[in-house]
């Protein structure tokens, strides 16, 4: 037995089937959940993908849970999104840094990491001005104003917590396959949150 070629084609006609009572898909909202199902066409199963404005901001792929998917895809998403909050964005870096050096300082700066970056010794490394500590509180604030986050999956969402945690990081549009005996209860969460949800009917599975 050889197996075939995927030779699927991804298209608007997959994010026909809105399963949720908001269905008001915008065309940007189907560009974006197009990059992504492309994405989890040849992303290691199970994945999923966030995409915002045209470029995938965080994929979780090869996990054995489908919430793990969710939580490392959306960890990756909340860091592209926290990139471009005004105290990233002002940031003064040191003139000369190298990109990688930068980017990693960026990187320390929005996590846990921060005080490997700030502090007294360190900071002038990167830096010409010390930034003030970039908070959990101010950090949680700015996600939570985000929205118009796609996510699309390769295969269905078996519980509601991975819309749970889709919602974190400004998820309103979702494409997934559909077929879950729960899909009533994942639908129901996404309602709550006035998410649109298409039922693509195609598992994008790649092993």
């Amino acid at each position: 037995f050889e197996q075939g070629r995927n030779e699927l084609d991804i298209n608007n006609a997959l994010l026909e089937n809105i399963v949720t009572k908001n269905k008001n898909l915008p065309d940007n909202a189907k560009i974006d959940l197009i990059i992504s199902l492309i994405t989890l066409k040849y992303t290691q199963s199970n994945s999923v993908c966030y995409v915002k404005d045209g470029q995938a901001i965080g994929i979780g792929a090869g996990q054995q849970s489908r919430v793990h998917c969710t939580r490392l895809a959306g960890s990756k998403a909340d860091n592209w999104l926290l990139r471009q909050a005004p105290q990233v964005l002002n940031l003064q870096f040191a003139d000369g840094i190298a990109r990688a050096n930068r980017d990693n300082a960026i990187d320390n700066y929005i996590t846990e990491n921060y005080m490997d970056v700030l502090r007294e010794g360190e900071w002038q490394k990167f830096f010409k001005v010390k930034p003030d500590v970039f908070t959990a509180e101010e950090k949680r604030t700015w996600l939570d104003k985000q929205s118009g986050v796609s996510l699309g999956s390769d295969a269905f969402f078996p519980f509601f917590d991975n819309i749970d945690r889709a919602k974190k990081s400004g998820v309103s549009y979702i494409a997934e396959p559909g077929g879950s005996i729960r899909d009533e209860e994942v639908i129901a969460r996404c309602d709550e949150y006035n998410m649109v949800m298409s039922f693509t009917g195609i598992r994008l599975f790649h092993h």
